[in-house]
C-alpha cells in the first residue's frame, strides 16, 4: 500500500505533479492487490473486506446513533426523506471519497429505513410502491458508489415484489422462490465468472447475491419435498432426499468456491439426520449430540482443508472449459520459503 505522504514527497521531487496526488491516491485505494496466498492457510483464502480498521466500526456506531436519534423524533410521513437525503450526502464523503465499506453498508441501510418510513405499506398497492422504491434506492446507490452490498437489498426488494403483487405464500408456491433464487444465483455466477481471481468488486457482488440466493433455493426445495404428494418422493424417504440434495449443494459450493452457500443448509441437515437416526435410536438427546459432533467436525475439516478438498474432488476439471469460469483449481500449497517478503 502506497501512503499519501509518499506521493506528496514524489511531488516535491517533481516526479509527479501536485494536482495528481489526490486522484492517484484514490486510484491506488480502489485497487485490490494480487497478493500471494497465506502459507499458513494453504491456498487463496478470501479476506473479510467489510472492515479495514476499528475506525470503521467507530464511524458505523456514530451512524447507528444518528439513526436512533432521528427515529425517536417521530417525524411525520414524507419528512423522513430529509434525513435520507442527509445520509446520501454522508455517503458522498464516507463511501465515494473515503471508500469505507462497513459505514457504507450502515448508510445504505439507514437510507432504506428512512425511505420505508416515508412510504406507507398499508395496502397492496402501497406495498408494491414501497418495495419498488427500496429496490430502486439500492440500485441507484450501487450505480453511484459501486458498493457490492447494495445488490442484496436490491435483489431482496425484487423478490418481495411478486409476493406483494400476487399475494402468494411461500408455503403454497415454493417453486416461485426456487425460481427467484436460481435467477439470483445465475447472476452471482456471472459476476464470479468475470472475476475468477477474486480481485475486484465483481466477486464481492457475487458474495452478497449468493447470500440471498442460497436460502431461497434451499428453503424452496425443502418445502417442496415436505408438501409434495408424489408417491415416489415418500417411498424414497424425504430425509434421504434432503441429504442427497445437501451433498449436491455442497459439491456445487465447493466447485465455485463459495462457502457462504452452506450457511442456509445447516438447520435442515440437522433435522434430516435427526429424523433418520431416531429410527434406530430412541434417545433423542444422544442422537442430537452425535449429529452436532459430526457436523462440527465436518465444518472444521472443510474449513481447514477446503482448497485441498476442492483440488482433490474437482482437479480433473483443470484446463477444461469449466475451469475458465471458476477460481483456479491448480493453486498448489505455498510454502513459507516461497513467499516473497
Amino acid at each position: 500500500m502506497i501512503l499519501k505522504s509518499t506521493l506528496e514527497q514524489a511531488a516535491q521531487e517533481n516526479i509527479i505533479a501536485a494536482e495528481q496526488i489526490e486522484p492517484l491516491f484514490q486510484f491506488i485505494q480502489n485497487q485490490k492487490t494480487d497478493a500471494l496466498p497465506d502459507p499458513l492457510l494453504g491456498g487463496g483464502e478470501q479476506p473479510i473486506k467489510f472492515v479495514r480498521s476499528f475506525g470503521d466500526m467507530f464511524i458505523t456506531l456514530g451512524i447507528v446513533l444518528l439513526v436512533v436519534a432521528i427515529n425517536l423524533a417521530n417525524l411525520p410521513g414524507y419528512y423522513y426523506l430529509i434525513p435520507a437525503a442527509g445520509f446520501v450526502g454522508l455517503a458522498e464523503w464516507l463511501v465515494r471519497v473515503r471508500r469505507l465499506a462497513l459505514p457504507g453498508i450502515a448508510i445504505l441501510i439507514s437510507i432504506i429505513f428512512f425511505v420505508s418510513k416515508a412510504i406507507p405499506f398499508g395496502n397492496e398497492n402501497a406495498m408494491i410502491l414501497g418495495f419498488s422504491a427500496l429496490s430502486l434506492t439500492s440500485l441507484l446507490f450501487y450505480i453511484r458508489y459501486k458498493m457490492p452490498f447494495s445488490l442484496l437489498p436490491f435483489s431482496l426488494g425484487l423478490v418481495a415484489l411478486p409476493v406483494a403483487m400476487i399475494g402468494l405464500s411461500v408455503f403454497e408456491t415454493p417453486a416461485l422462490f426456487v425460481s427467484l433464487g436460481l435467477l439470483i444465483f445465475v447472476a452471482a455466477l456471472w459476476f464470479d465468472s468475470q472475476d475468477t481471481k477474486r480481485l475486484t468488486h465483481l466477486s464481492d457482488n457475487a458474495f452478497w447475491l449468493y447470500l440471498l440466493a442460497s436460502p431461497l433455493i434451499v428453503h424452496g426445495v425443502m418445502i417442496s419435498l415436505f408438501m409434495s404428494n408424489e408417491t415416489w418422493i415418500h417411498s424414497m424417504n424425504i430425509e434421504i432426499l434432503m441429504i442427497i440434495f445437501f451433498v449436491v449443494f455442497f459439491l456445487l459450493s465447493l466447485l465455485i468456491d463459495r462457502r457462504v452457500m452452506l450457511i442456509s443448509t445447516q438447520l435442515y441437515m440437522i433435522y434430516a439426520l435427526t429424523q433418520l437416526l431416531q429410527n434406530n435410536d430412541n434417545n433423542t438427546q444422544d442422537t442430537m449430540i452425535y449429529i452436532l459432533v459430526g457436523l462440527g467436525l465436518f465444518v472444521i475439516y472443510f474449513g481447514t482443508y477446503w482448497y485441498k478438498s476442492r483440488r482433490l474432488v474437482f482437479g480433473f476439471l483443470s484446463g477444461s472449459v469449466v475451469s475458465r469460469y471458476i477460481p483456479d483449481l491448480d493453486t498448489s500449497d505455498v510454502k513459507p520459503s516461497d513467499v516473497k517478503q
